[in-house]
């Protein structure tokens, strides 16, 4: 089966310095170290952005539109994420910033806020009509969604069929503007304005809907510098622009989603490591009593995201200020309207047996034996210099035919002992003429080849 996959997170092959942060943190082992240079597998990512959170040489890189794509439009909506508001010191009011942003070339904004209200109401609708698929995982996260596509196929049913925020705000928003403007759609340009790079991907290969009308991410730490200073003149009074209350400001930071369903039988995790832990409880059945869990791939959860520049636990100090004197909830716009055309999902999220080592079932089980005996053979130290994250990872890549025993150094230098006492025997029994001299001279010429190759690899690892 052949997988295609778009990331938003790319490599810079000349700042790699081939070092093991990425290789290590990864949370899928998407990252090998081959040649002195990490490679993505694309296979295996899901774009969380924790390699480049991690790398310490700036290779690793989040792929995103910049400013210059307004020009394109005739008409420009910003859907500011909540997370944005949370990057600003002392804001009392969300309508600076959005005013700025009509200052900084935006036509009209959406708040994404606004549309996590509808969702969180429809949510609330969904799991009272669902009560027997309990409990259901939240699809806000992009990366949760994908990690849970590629490893925890049986969570799939659980999954909540309903479109993130973003992509409401951006139907709406599209509507609303083709009514007022009267300007066809390849002429209104939709600008999510993304705290992460998982969006990216979600915008360019959604999940759930064949097609997002979401049509440029912006990033907030490319957006921040420039909207600081339009909010500077912004007024004492600026116009009232946000349609959204606590409920939709909170999904900002982690546990706001959940929150905001009145209930308190759910679950909130957020880092994709305590993601992973959860997914694998999940799937044990070790909860019980939830009726909803919600998964944030960033510590702190939106707030936390790689393309923010707060950092993200003074972010969400910040968000909880923020929303201390708004209305629970003001987003009610034609709500039965809204949930049957655009909140719910229109395609559904598939297996993708990235994982598997072979084509049926006889041949993987057959491939998990081979990557059992090589583990016996490996040393189990997972310390990263063979290119992979374990020993595991290594046997796997063996038995897939991308790599080699003799990629892990203890093994090399183990086969290399054995080969030198193997050479002096040989030599012994020459000197003693108990062998015919050719065939044992071209025996030895042979060892001392391997020896020269293997030493050869030994050097490249070091």
């Amino acid at each position: 089966m052949e997988h295609k996959f778009y990331h938003s997170v790319r490599l810079d092959p000349d700042l790699c310095k081939g070092c093991i942060n990425c290789l290590k943190r990864c949370p899928t082992q998407a990252i090998r170290v081959r040649s002195g240079k990490a490679q993505i597998n694309s296979k295996f990512c899901i774009d969380c952005g924790e390699c480049i959170r991690i790398c310490p040489h700036h290779a690793k890189l989040a792929v995103y539109d910049s400013l210059d794509i307004l020009k394109q439009y005739k008409y420009n909506i910003a859907l500011p994420a909540p997370s944005l508001y949370s990057q600003f010191n002392n804001l009392d009011d969300v309508n600076i910033v959005l005013n700025a942003l009509l200052l900084m070339g935006f036509d009209t904004v959406f708040e994404v806020s606004a549309a996590a209200e509808l969702v969180s109401e429809a949510t609330r609708e969904y799991l009272s009509e669902h009560e027997d698929n309990l409990p259901l995982i939240s699809t806000a996260c992009p990366s949760v969604v994908r990690l849970i596509r590629v490893r925890f196929p049986n969570l799939i049913p659980h999954l909540l069929p309903l479109n993130p925020p973003v992509e409401v705000a951006a139907m709406m928003a599209v509507r609303q503007a083709m009514e007022k403007t009267g300007y066809a759609r390849e002429e209104i340009g939709v600008s999510f304005i993304s705290p992460c790079p998982s969006k990216v991907t979600y915008v360019r290969a959604p999940l759930g809907t064949e097609k997002s009308q979401v049509d440029h991410v912006l990033a907030i730490k490319d957006v921040y510098p420039s909207l600081l200073a339009h909010m500077k003149k912004v007024g004492e009074d600026p116009g009232e622009l946000s349609t959204s209350g606590k409920i939709g400001i909170s999904w900002g930071r982690s546990g706001g989603e959940a929150g905001g369903l009145f209930t308190e039988n759910y679950l909130a995790a957020d880092g994709i490591e305590n993601v992973i832990r959860v997914l694998e409880d999940l799937e044990d059945e070790k909860f019980t009593n939830l009726k909803f869990v919600e998964l944030n791939a960033c510590n702190g959860g939106c707030v936390g995201g790689v393309l923010t520049v707060e950092n993200p636990y003074v972010a969400e100090v910040k968000l909880k200020h923020l929303r201390k004197y708004m209305p629970v909830a003001r987003s009610h716009m034609d709500m039965e309207e809204t949930v049957e055309e655009m909140v719910p999902w229109t395609t559904g999220v598939e297996y993708e047996p990235v994982y598997s080592l072979g084509g049926n079932m006889m041949e993987s089980f057959m491939r998990l034996n081979q990557v059992e005996e090589l583990c016996k053979k490996l040393p189990g130290l997972d310390c990263g210099s063979c290119g992979a994250p374990s020993c595991k990872a290594l046997a796997e890549d063996i038995v897939r035919g991308e790599a080699t025993e003799t990629d892990c150094v203890y093994y090399l230098r183990e086969n290399l002992h054995k080969l030198s006492e193997e050479v002096s025997i040989l030599a012994g029994d020459l000197h003693a003429g108990n062998t015919a001299g050719q065939e044992t001279m071209r025996i030895l010429k042979e060892y001392i080849q391997r020896i020269s190759s293997e030493m050869a690899k030994l050097d490249m690892r070091e």
